[in-house]
C-alpha cells in the first residue's frame, strides 16, 4: 500500500495489482498503519483512495480466507470492521476513486468513505454469497444506509455486479467520469473541499455522520452544537469578511481560544 502526500491532501493506493489488490492479513495491517497516520495528521484535509492496475480493491483474498480457521476468521472479520470504522471516522474527507473492480471488501472500503467517484469501466458488487459467505466488513449495514434496503438486498442476495452508471442511478456512487479523468476529477474535488473552512468541513461531517444515527430532534441539537463551534471560530470572521470584500478567504483552521 502506497501513501503519497501533497499540500493538504493524501493519496492512498492499494498496490497488489497482480492480485487485483485483494485484501489479506498483510494488507489489513498496511491499512491499519495508514489510518493511524491519518488519525494523527492535523494538516491533511482530504484523502483519496484508489487502486493500482485494473482494480480498486477486488475483494478479500480468497486463498487467504480459505486457509483460515474459524478463530482466525473471527479475528479477520473483526479487524476489517474495526479498521473501516476508523476509516469512516477520520477527521479528513475521504474520497474513493474507484478505478476498476470494487467487489466484496473493496466495495465495503469504498462505502466507508465519504464520497465515491467511479470510472466508467468500474464494476461494483457484494458477491460473497456466491462463495458461501456474506459481506462482513459493513456491506450489509452501510449499503442499506446509503442506498436503501431494497438495493442492498438485491445486490447481496444475488451477488450481481453493478456497472458504474447503474451504481450512480442507485445512489451507490456520487459521480461517474471517463477512466482517464478519474484521478484529476478527484484532485479537483479535493481542491474544492480544501478551499472551504477546515473547521466547517469537519464539523459538517460530524453533524451528518453522527446525526444519521440519532432522532431528528437529537440531530438538530448536534447540528446546533457544530454550528456554534464554527460561529465562534476565527474562520467564520474571515469567511464573512472575505465575502463582503469580494475576495477569496484565507482560512487558518483554528478553533476559538478558550477562556
Amino acid at each position: 500500500m502506497a501513501l503519497a502526500w501533497a499540500p493538504g491532501a493524501a493519496l492512498v493506493t492499494f498496490d497488489r495489482p497482480d492480485a487485483l489488490n485483494a485484501v489479506d492479513a498483510r494488507a489489513l495491517t498496511d491499512l491499519e498503519t495508514v489510518v493511524a497516520r491519518l488519525e494523527a495528521d492535523d494538516e491533511t484535509a482530504v484523502v483519496v483512495l484508489t487502486g493500482a492496475g485494473r482494480a480498486f480493491v477486488g475483494g478479500g483474498d480468497i486463498a487467504h480466507m480459505a486457509a483460515l480457521t474459524p478463530d482466525e476468521g473471527e479475528r479477520f472479520v473483526h479487524r476489517g470492521q474495526a479498521v473501516l470504522r476508523r476509516l469512516e471516522r477520520l477527521p479528513q474527507i475521504t474520497v474513493a476513486a474507484i478505478n476498476g473492480f470494487a467487489l466484496g471488501g473493496g466495495l465495503e472500503i469504498a462505502l466507508a468513505c465519504d464520497l465515491r467517484v467511479a470510472a466508467e469501466s468500474a464494476e461494483l458488487g457484494l458477491p460473497e454469497v456466491t462463495v458461501g459467505l456474506i459481506p462482513g466488513w459493513g456491506g450489509t449495514q452501510r449499503l442499506v444506509r446509503l442506498a436503501g434496503r431494497g438495493v442492498a438486498k438485491d445486490l447481496v442476495f444475488t451477488g450481481r455486479r453493478l456497472a458504474a452508471r447503474e451504481a450512480l442511478e442507485l445512489g451507490v456512487v456520487n459521480r461517474v467520469v471517463h477512466d482517464d479523468a478519474l484521478l484529476e476529477t478527484c484532485r479537483e474535488l479535493a481542491a474544492r473541499i480544501r478551499r472551504a473552512s477546515p473547521i466547517a468541513v469537519r464539523q459538517a461531517k460530524k453533524a451528518i455522520d453522527e446525526g444519521a444515527e440519532l432522532s431528528l430532534d437529537q440531530g438538530l441539537v448536534l447540528e446546533a452544537e457544530a454550528w456554534l463551534v464554527n460561529f465562534c471560530a476565527p474562520d467564520r470572521v474571515e469567511g464573512l469578511r472575505a465575502f463582503v470584500e469580494k475576495r477569496r478567504p484565507v482560512y487558518r483552521g483554528r478553533h476559538a481560544a478558550k477562556g
